[in-house]
């Protein structure tokens, strides 16, 4: 008992102590304490909500406790299953098509020897990261319009019927993923080029003098050298893979293309602001929230164990 006292006495000075000696670091590091602290962990707060028959009149601690009725609603809904699949597929689509091909686009951009171009081509690759969402979601739209869009100008002009994209729910996920590809590819490549900058240069001359093609260099060399940088943001998707980006999903959504666009944050949106049904679209929230944790500390572990590398 004595030897913890002293142990958590020492620990006490010295962080008395370390406070007294940079008290300037940790002045600057209170407003983001304090931002996480207001609106990232008080928040939680409100996850009793998915467990109550809320009442604006009684508040969160006054409303009855139903347990999980709201669960069990969200499990025995009729488009259920619906929800979860389009959920998945929009989420492991991008995951599929959105994740490799940055690593391949930093890949080649680190071959680009001019540096002209390749600051030109890095411009080019980030500037429509920087488009918000309502913009991008106005131009899709405006491109793939029956009449005038440029995909059915193009389509006129070799002879093929016009269609009306954003009517049919077979060509949403598509259209949907892959203009996030092209929104986001340039940026997320930025963490990449910056890892293959710090690869040995030296280990290339010794691959060009035994006759190594770029392909092979960039197979035995680039892809090794930054493994773990892949390794840890793939981690870091796969904690986010039920997180389907509600903003541009619900801005493509339209009455035509529903069966294929609603998923879990539309529907979260749809009856908890809409139809004021606060407790209920809690309970799904969360349970979207535990899918992800699940999944993350699932890639964690297996992560750990086939490549022995792991983000906790």
């Amino acid at each position: 008992m004595a030897a913890v006292r002293l142990k958590k006495e020492t620990l006490g000075r010295r962080f008395v102590k370390d406070l007294k000696r940079n008290w300037i670091k940790y002045v600057m590091i209170l407003p983001v304490l304090i931002y996480f602290i207001l609106f990232h962990y008080w928040p939680m707060y409100g996850i009793l909500l998915g467990f109550k028959d809320y009442k604006i009149k009684l508040g969160i601690l006054g409303s009855p406790w139903v347990g999980l009725e709201h669960f069990e609603r969200f499990f025995n809904t009729y488009n259920f299953w619906n929800l979860i699949q389009n959920t998945l597929t929009l989420s492991i689509y991008t995951l599929l098509v959105g994740f490799p091909i940055p690593i391949i686009f930093a890949l080649l951009l680190n071959y680009l020897r001019k540096r002209r171009l390749k600051k030109t081509v890095q411009m080019i690759s980030y500037a429509p990261h920087f488009i918000s969402t309502v913009v991008i979601c106005s131009m899709i739209t405006m491109f793939t319009m029956q009449d005038t869009g440029v995909f059915n100008l193009l389509r006129g002009m070799m002879g093929l019927e016009s269609i009306d994209f954003m009517a049919d729910p077979k060509l949403f996920k598509h259209i949907y993923v892959w203009s996030g590809v092209w929104q986001s590819m340039g940026w997320n490549a930025i963490i990449y080029v910056s890892a293959l900058a710090g690869v040995d240069y030296e280990m290339h001359e010794a691959a060009i003098m035994d006759g190594a093609t770029k392909i092979q260099r960039m197979i035995h060399i680039d892809i090794p050298s930054i493994k773990s940088t892949i390794i840890m943001l793939f981690i870091l998707n796969m904690g986010s893979l039920m997180s389907v980006g509600f903003e541009k999903v619900y801005l493509l959504q339209n009455s035509l293309n529903k069966s294929a666009s609603e998923i879990i944050s539309t529907y979260v949106y749809q009856v908890g602001l809409i139809d004021n049904d606060y407790g209920y679209s809690t309970a799904v929230g969360l349970f979207n929230t535990v899918i992800n944790v699940i999944l993350l500390v699932s890639a964690n572990m297996i992560s750990k164990k086939v490549a022995d590398e792991s983000l906790f």
